[in-house]
């Protein structure tokens, strides 16, 4: 009986440590998620200041002010951990 049990002990140490080994896998692919499509951005940003530099200011202007708003509205990390 306490041979099943060390099988059983096993079997739930390789599930745990299949789960460690998706969670490392899930970080390892939204990250290169997140950089491609970073320089997918900013490829598009260099290919339309090529092609219409006015355009290309307006857009980075807008994403400026947007980002700006966004900082100065959204609550600061040491007043939200305050509330």
């Amino acid at each position: 009986m306490e041979c099943f049990l060390q099988y059983l002990d096993d079997l739930d140490d390789l599930y745990g440590m299949v789960g460690l080994i998706n969670e490392r896998l899930r970080r390892l692919f939204f990250t290169l998620v997140s950089y491609s499509l970073a320089a997918a951005g900013a490829l598009a940003g260099v290919w339309l200041a090529t092609l219409h530099p006015p355009l290309a200011l307006a857009t980075s202007i807008l994403l400026f002010v947007t980002l700006l708003y966004r900082s100065v509205t959204s609550p600061s990390r040491s007043r939200a951990q305050i509330v």
